[in-house]
């Protein structure tokens, strides 16, 4: 390995000279905290640095990163120089140590493999140290390699005993997962050990590709992996993008391309779904989820990739395609088990990005608007504004004489800042809505003009912890004016910071440098406490079926801190209702719903789950404990779509909706499952009730 008398590394490319001064300077003087890059970042940055480098602690050893160590305190002043020696040595070391676990895995896997030995294989890096020998680190990965091989059989004979069963889809009786039906039975040995064979062959196959992929980076990738370690140091949501992830900001694997419709980021050695694109292909499908994890992608006709520890973009090149096609995509979901996820790509519909209105009521009883709004969408590109959409609603709620309001801005993430100020508007007097604050102390406080609301109706905001962003500053000021009721599972995202695109390459005339995404602005409700980190804490707090997932704000290492600066003076609501006594008789009723009893159940059964990270190798003991957990969740799990209806539900017409695109041999019943899924909503069901005390 590495030694004292390794080559040195080559001069500084030109390019990173002028991207360390260019990100430097930004970094100092326009980030929201104007922090100094000295000495200390320097030391977090490094052991950030490792973790982009090594974050699964597969390849390099401690001795490689006790070489590395020596550049702990002088990455600023490498960004000074514009040398960045330690992004250039680490991507060599590393290159060094992925060609050897490329030989070690194909050595592992050329012999049949043991499935009878009782031990385990830990996933969770963060719970294992760096390997100190090459023996350690071929240990650890014939572990993981054991269950992958195992994993790939049992797929296998699950094909098999759907096929004998006889079964048209779904799972084979009996069975611990849902059954990939995708696999040909032709293409399945009759023996176990020719099973055992062809699912070694598989994965070597697999990781010799993610290995030449990994001797294969593009040319500032050093740069960039080094330039990130010290971005993350200072917020989660500052990075530097490289001109190849330019175009893929903020990914969307559709919008106007064609693909499946889904945004992505990287997380840990995986690539994650942060979102879906309403009305995308995903979307549509309804399998795949936000915090799912992709490990493969299939087109139909070529062989599985593994996307494990694969670049960004060249994921997103490998999902996107023409409309009509279809992409396999392999994924773990949050709670451990994998799925195999068909998605027929085409382009985003855009029209169910759109808010969407209906007139809910259960028997004989009052009628109540249903408002859901799915993004604050509008801007320069686009036919609508969400902001118009909302009154044009309203005014139909209004004639029908609705009793009350419920706004469902469940995983709203946001969008225009604008929109979501005059959408604010519709339904206060005047007054602030937000207060934003910059890196100089400025603050500039965003406000309704216009006199007059256009309902006043009793009004829910319905929220969950993926409301972000643009939907926290309107759940937060229609909090502080007391106009809403703020009903959600939970407190919302926490994301109350402004990012801005700086161009790099702006007095350049070809593009070589990429984009600068830095947090330059930070929000404040009008009572002056910021959205960030905490978000909006609901008045009523309601079961939360997804709690074990870390998402928020809260969970993301060097989020910016809440903090407080002075209220905007502004009127509040005169309410006839005690916000507390509406929530103590909800958690009444709560206690009463067996609904409401089976999603906290099922939540604190993934949340225990969430942690246990160790995996039996031994085949036997695997099987049960994957039993177990497909039994003791099916016994908990609500099925909503069973669930009586207990609404009904009259969707608005939007005369400004386009007619879908017939589709031959499938009826678009979209709307259809929308309001059937809408009927049976306990947590819609729920605000209903809270709305019939709040008269």
């Amino acid at each position: 390995m590495a030694s004292s008398g390794a080559p040195q590394p080559p001069p500084p490319d030109p390019r990173e000279v002028k991207l360390s001064s260019a990100v430097l300077t930004l970094l100092e003087h326009q980030h929201l905290l104007g922090e100094t890059i000295d000495d200390t970042i320097s030391k977090e940055a490094f052991t950030t640095y490792l973790d982009l480098l090594d974050g699964g602690k597969l390849f390099l050893l401690q001795s490689d990163r006790d070489q590395l160590a020596r550049y702990s305190d002088k990455i600023d002043d490498e960004l000074h120089s514009g040398r960045l020696d330690l992004a250039h040595e680490g991507q060599r070391i590393y290159m060094e140590r992925v060609a050897e676990v490329d030989k070690m895995v194909a050595d592992l896997l050329a012999q049949p493999m043991n499935h009878d030995d009782e031990e385990y294989v830990e996933l969770d890096p963060k719970k294992l140290q760096a390997a100190t020998t090459d023996d350690e680190l071929k240990d650890r990965w014939r572990k993981r390699l054991e269950l992958e091989v195992m994993e790939r059989v049992d797929g296998m004979e699950q094909r098999l005993a759907h096929a004998g069963s006889g079964a048209g889809s779904g799972s084979a009786a009996g069975s611990n997962h849902d059954v990939d039906t995708s696999i040909p039975l032709a293409e399945i040995p009759a023996t176990p050990e020719g099973r055992e064979a062809k699912a070694r062959a598989e994965v070597e196959k697999s990781y010799a590709a993610r290995f030449k992929r990994y001797r294969e980076p593009g040319p500032l990738d050093a740069a960039s992996q080094l330039i990130n370690a010290v971005t993350s140091t200072l917020d989660p949501h500052t990075d530097y993008l490289p001109p190849m992830d330019k175009a893929n900001f903020d990914i969307q694997i559709s919008g106007s391309l064609e693909g499946i419709g889904a945004t992505l980021r990287e997380r840990d050695d995986y690539i994650e779904v942060s979102d879906l694109v309403p009305g995308g292909a995903a979307w549509r499908q309804g399998k795949l989820a936000s915090g799912d994890l992709i490990l493969g992608v299939q087109d139909p006709g070529k062989d599985a990739v593994d996307i494990a520890d694969m670049r960004l973009d060249d994921v997103v090149q490998l999902i996107r395609g023409p409309k009509g096609t279809v992409v396999r995509l392999r994924v773990r979901k949050p709670d451990g088990h994998e799925e195999q996820i068909a998605i027929t790509r085409d382009v985003i519909n855009i029209e169910e990005s759109y808010a969407r209105g209906a007139i809910i009521q259960r028997k004989n009883g009052a009628l109540y608007g249903y408002i859901h709004l799915p993004s604050f969408y509008g801007g320069s590109n686009t036919p609508r504004k969400a902001s118009i959409d909302i009154r044009r609603i309203l005014g139909e709620l209004d004639s029908k004489h609705v009793t009350g309001i419920i706004l469902d801005i469940r995983e709203n993430g946001g969008g225009l800042l604008r929109d979501a100020v005059d959408l604010t508007g519709e339904f206060i007097d005047k007054g602030p809505v937000v207060q934003v604050r910059d890196h100089a102390g400025d603050v500039d406080i965003m406000k309704d003009e216009q006199s007059g609301e256009l309902t006043t109706a009793p009004m829910i905001v319905l929220v969950d912890q993926f409301s972000a962003s643009a939907s926290e500053i309107l759940a937060g000021a229609l909090q502080d004016y007391r106009r809403a009721v703020i009903v959600g599972s939970s407190a919302t995202h926490g994301k109350g910071t402004v990012q801005a695109l700086v161009d790099l390459d702006r007095d350049s005339d070809k593009p070589e440098l990429g984009v600068l995404k830095i947090t330059i602005q930070q929000f404040f409700r009008p009572s002056g406490a910021s959205t960030q980190l905490v978000g909006v804490t609901p008045d009523i707090l309601l079961p939360n079926l997804t709690s074990y997932i870390k998402s928020s704000e809260r969970t993301l290492d060097h989020a910016i801190p809440f903090m407080k600066i002075a209220e905007a003076p502004h009127d509040t609501w005169k309410v006839t209702y005690d916000v507390t006594k509406l929530a103590r008789d909800s958690a009444e009723r709560v206690k009463r719903n067996a609904i409401f009893t089976k999603i906290t159940e099922t939540a604190d059964l993934l949340a225990k789950r969430r942690d246990d990270t160790k995996i039996p190798l031994q085949h036997a003991a695997w099987e049960a404990q994957q039993k177990k957990e497909k039994d003791e969740l099916e016994a908990v799990a609500p099925d909503l779509e069973k669930t009586p209806a207990s609404l009904t539900v009259k969707v608005l017409e939007d005369p400004l909706a386009g007619q879908p695109v017939p589709t031959p041999g499938r009826t678009d019943d979209r709307m259809q499952r929308w309001q059937d899924h809408l009927a049976r909503d306990p947590w819609v069901d729920e605000c209903v009730s809270i709305l019939n005390e709040m008269k």
